[in-house]
C-alpha cells in the first residue's frame, strides 16, 4: 500500500520527484514531461512570483483550462504557501469580477482567449498582476505553427502594459536559488475552489494541506487493487477548477509517481486516442460522460481495454449506464459520493472490495466520521433510515470565505468539531455503503410522501429513448406538490409520447412517485460545471402559477 513521502502538499510532490525523476509526469499534446523537468519549471514559477510580489497566504486567480501550465502553477504557489483559486475558463467578465473581489486576489493566470474579460474587470478589482498563456506554449514550434496555420487553436494578443506577463517570460526570469527553505502547514488553506450559494452567489471553499493530503491518498487507493504501484496511467476527464479534477490530477503525482494525461479541453476522439496510445488505466468522469461514451459513433474504433479503473461521480450514475458500460467493457464503473466542502471523496468504491452494489455510491472513506440527521429537527436517525447527511474528517473544512451567513447555515458545532451539513438525503447499510437518495431541496413532498426527484430521473434515464431529464415539486393546494418531468430525447427519436413514458414509471415505481406531468425540451438548464439545475426549473414554474 502506497504511503505519503511527506507531510506537505509541495513536499510529497518534491519527494515523489526526487524518487522517480525520469518518469514521465505530464503527457499534453503529445509531449512529455518527466518529474525532474516537471519540478524544475515548478521551482522557476514560484521564484519569479515570489520576485513579483506573491507572498504566503495570498490568493491568486487560475482562470485556465487543463494545461502544464496550470499544474506548474499550482504546485508553485504550494511552494510559496500561496492559495491557488482555480475558477473555470468558461466564466465570463462578470463571474471573474465577483470571484477577483470575494478572494482579494491581486494576480491572476488567464488563457489568451479569455484576456478581454480580464482587462475589462481591472479597474473594479484588486488585480494588479495578469499573465497570460495559451494553449501552445508548452509545445515546440512546429506544433504551434500547424496549429496556427490550419487555424486550429484559439489566440489572443497580449496588451502592452506593467499588469501584463507572459507566462513563459515569467517561467524564464525566476532563480530557485532565491527561495527562503520550505515550511509545511497542514492546517492553513492549500486550494480554493467555489462551489455554488445559496444566495445565488458562488461561496469559496478553503481546503487546508492536511485535508488535500488524506483526501488524495484514499482517492488513490481506491485503485489500487487493480492499478498497483508503477501500472497507473490517468487520463483527466475532469476540470481542474472542480474537485474531481483536482483529485485526479495529483494523487499521481503526490502520491503513486506516475504520469498524467492532460488534454484542454474534453473531446471524446483524442480522449479515446489518448487512452488507446499511452494505455490509460484509470479515469474519473461525471456519469454524462460515460453515457456520451456508450452512444458515441466511433468509440468501437479505438481499443480502450488498458482501462482498469474508471470512477465516477458529481452526479447520480444511471443503473443503465453502469450495466452496459459492465456489458461492453467488462469492468465496473466505481461510483464515488462527495462535495467540495469535503474536498472530495466522502465515499469511494474500492476496488479491492469488487463489483459494489447496484445503486450504492461506495464505502464511506477510513477516517470520515457521519451521521444521519433529521433535517428539521437534525436530530440523529437510527441506523438504516434515510436522512440528511453530515460528516467531518481531519483538518476538516470550517466554513465558507467571506461568508458567515452561509457558513452558519451549512456548518454545525457538535461537541467542539465542526461537522459540514451536505443537504443531501442518504442511506448507509451495516457494511458502510452509502446509497444516495436525494438532494433535501430536490426531496418532492407528494400526498405526505417523500419522493426523490433523483429517483424519478433515473427511471426515466432508462428509457431507451431519453438522453436527460431532470425532476422537480410544483406547489399544489390538494396535494402539497404534483411531479413534474422534464425530458430530453436521444436525436432522431420520433413518436415517443408523455404517456408512454407515464406508463414506463408506473411500471417501475409506486404511483404516487410517477410524474404528473411531463414536457420535452431540446435542453435543459445546467450549470458551468456541467450540473442540471433543477432549481431554475422550479423558479419557472413557480414564475407560471404567480402569473395564472
Amino acid at each position: 500500500m502506497v504511503e505519503l513521502l511527506s507531510d506537505s502538499t509541495y513536499g510529497s510532490f518534491r519527494e515523489v520527484a526526487k524518487r522517480s525523476p525520469d518518469k514521465p509526469a505530464l503527457i499534453y499534446l503529445g509531449e512529455e514531461y518527466s518529474f525532474s523537468q516537471l519540478k524544475e519549471m515548478v521551482d522557476r514559477f514560484a521564484a519569479a512570483l515570489r520576485e513579483l510580489g506573491t507572498k504566503e497566504g495570498d490568493r491568486v486567480l487560475l482562470y485556465l483550462y487543463n494545461l502544464p501550465q496550470t499544474i506548474v502553477a499550482w504546485l508553485a504557489l504550494q511552494r510559496l504557501n500561496a492559495i491557488p483559486v482555480l475558477i473555470a475558463p468558461v466564466y465570463t467578465a462578470y463571474d471573474v469580477n465577483y470571484l477577483a473581489n470575494d478572494s482579494g486576489a491581486d494576480t491572476i493566470l488567464c488563457m489568451d482567449t479569455n484576456l478581454t474579460y480580464v482587462v475589462d474587470v481591472l479597474p473594479q478589482t484588486p488585480l494588479r498582476k495578469v499573465i497570460v498563456t495559451s494553449m501552445l506554449d508548452f509545445v515546440p514550434w512546429w506544433k504551434r505553427l500547424i496549429g496556427s496555420a490550419f487555424n486550429r487553436v484559439p489566440k489572443g494578443r497580449i496588451p502592452k502594459g506593467k499588469e501584463f506577463f507572459s507566462f513563459l517570460e515569467v517561467l524564464k526570469g525566476g532563480r530557485p536559488s532565491s527561495l527562503p527553505d520550505f515550511r509545511a502547514q497542514l492546517d492553513e488553506p492549500a486550494v480554493m475552489l467555489y462551489t455554488g450559494g445559496t444566495t445565488g452567489f458562488p461561496k469559496g471553499v478553503p481546503l487546508s494541506g492536511g485535508l488535500f493530503l488524506y483526501r488524495i491518498l484514499e482517492w488513490w487507493r481506491a485503485a489500487e487493487a487493480v492499478v498497483p504501484p508503477g501500472e497507473s496511467i490517468t487520463v483527466l476527464s475532469a476540470p481542474l477548477y472542480h474537485i474531481i479534477g483536482e483529485m485526479d490530477a495529483f494523487s499521481p503525482l503526490l502520491v503513486s509517481g506516475e504520469p498524467v494525461i492532460l488534454m484542454p479541453r474534453v473531446v471524446l476522439d483524442a480522449t479515446f486516442d489518448h487512452i488507446q496510445r499511452y494505455k490509460a488505466t484509470r479515469m474519473f468522469a461525471v456519469p454524462t460522460m460515460y453515457r456520451m461514451i456508450l452512444e458515441h459513433d466511433r468509440v468501437d474504433y479505438y481499443d480502450l481495454s488498458s482501462l482498469k479503473y474508471c470512477g465516477t461521480g458529481g452526479d447520480v450514475l444511471p443503473i443503465e449506464v453502469a450495466d452496459r458500460w459492465f456489458k461492453k467493457f467488462g469492468i465496473p464503473l466505481y461510483q464515488g459520493y462527495g462535495c467540495t466542502e469535503t474536498c472530495g471523496a466522502i465515499s469511494l468504491s474500492y476496488a479491492c472490495d469488487g463489483v459494489p452494489p447496484e445503486g450504492s455510491a461506495g464505502k464511506v472513506s477510513p477516517g470520515t466520521k457521519f451521521k444521519i440527521i433529521d433535517p428539521d429537527t437534525l436530530e440523529p436517525l437510527p441506523p438504516g433510515e434515510t436522512g440528511e447527511l453530515i460528516t467531518t474528517s481531519p483538518y476538516a473544512v470550517t466554513g465558507y470565505w467571506n461568508k458567515p451567513d452561509e457558513t452558519e447555515k451549512c456548518f454545525l458545532n457538535i461537541d467542539g468539531e465542526m461537522w459540514y451539513r451536505t443537504g443531501d438525503m442518504v442511506d448507509v447499510d451495516e457494511n458502510n455503503w452509502l446509497y444516495f437518495r436525494d438532494r433535501s431541496v430536490d426531496m418532492i413532498k407528494h400526498k405526505g410522501y417523500r419522493v426523490a426527484a433523483a429517483e424519478v430521473e433515473r427511471v426515466l434515464q432508462e428509457h431507451p429513448a431519453v438522453i436527460a431529464a431532470s425532476v422537480v415539486g410544483i406547489p399544489d393546494e390538494k396535494v402539497g406538490e404534483r411531479i413534474k418531468a422534464f425530458v430530453v430525447l436521444k436525436e432522431d427519436i420520433r413518436g415517443v409520447s408523455g404517456w408512454e413514458l407515464t406508463r414506463w414509471c408506473h411500471d417501475r415505481l409506486p404511483s404516487y412517485k410517477c410524474p404528473s406531468y411531463i414536457e420535452f425540451r431540446d435542453m435543459l438548464p445546467k450549470s458551468k460545471v456541467g450540473k442540471f439545475l433543477r432549481r431554475e426549473l422550479r423558479e419557472e414554474e413557480r414564475a407560471k402559477l404567480l402569473k395564472a
